[in-house]
């Protein structure tokens, strides 16, 4: 889904979170400090970024300050505390921070903020796009050492020994599409064929996936899997 970058010097906090938000699908980075949350951010660009005010070598606060002036605050923010004023809420805020969340968090509410904090980075492009090119485009021409990689879901066989084209495999895949487009397409396929290979029995899919049956509802619903269509039809008497 997303790669999520939390800082907080926590280990409890920092865990919790992680386990909450890998289990919603998305990847998550942690940093215990400033200086950890510097480093990643020098080379990578998270989708969303949970920080804490409160910590020991530099707070949330002052940090929010050095990515804003150095051009890094261009992902949306969510500022974490359980001893913050509201003015120090206030302040993150002005500074560029999309959201406040005060501990502990109840789940309802940080998962509520982490989607609309996502939302919002998909309506604020991270980086410029790159400038057209006027120059014609070369043809790819494929090296024989190497084998060619497929940009399809490949042909399954079934249980039944018959092959069977995993669901949603007709869905023009390629490599050339965002990652996060990419990563919910191979999802909603992966799920909706354990849906037919278990013809639709929540539970085997939940062992076979390794998710909770809440976590498992809540992943379908998110990915828009419809239920109803992969349970087997009924056989006439």
């Amino acid at each position: 889904m997303a790669t999520i970058l939390v800082v907080d010097d926590e280990m409890g906090i920092r865990e919790l979170l992680s386990e909450i938000l890998s289990d919603e699908g998305h990847v998550v980075e942690l940093a215990e400090n400033a200086q950890q949350a510097r480093e990643y951010r020098a080379g990578s660009t998270p989708d969303l970024v949970l920080l804490d005010i409160w910590m020991p070598d530099t707070d949330g606060v002052s940090l929010l300050k050095e990515w804003s002036a150095q051009g890094y605050l261009t992902m949306p923010v969510i500022m974490m505390s359980g001893h913050a004023t509201i003015d120090t809420a206030v302040e993150a805020t002005k500074i560029g921070a999309l959201n406040f969340l005060e501990k502990p968090i109840a789940l309802q509410k940080l998962l509520s903020a982490v989607e609309q904090g996502l939302a919002r980075g998909i309506e604020r492009p991270r980086t410029a796009p790159p400038a057209a090119s006027t120059a014609p485009a070369a043809t790819a021409v494929p090296d024989a050492a190497s084998p060619a990689v497929p940009t399809e879901i490949p042909v399954d066989a079934a249980a039944n020994g018959n092959a069977t084209r995993v669901p949603e495999a007709e869905m023009h895949f390629s490599f050339d599409m965002p990652l996060r487009e990419a990563r919910d397409l191979f999802e909603r396929a992966y799920f909706e064929y354990h849906l037919m290979r278990e013809h639709g029995s929540m539970t085997r899919v939940a062992e076979k996936t390794g998710l909770e049956r809440t976590h498992l509802y809540r992943k379908l619903k998110q990915l828009g899997v419809e239920l109803g269509r992969n349970k087997p039809e009924p056989t006439e008497q």
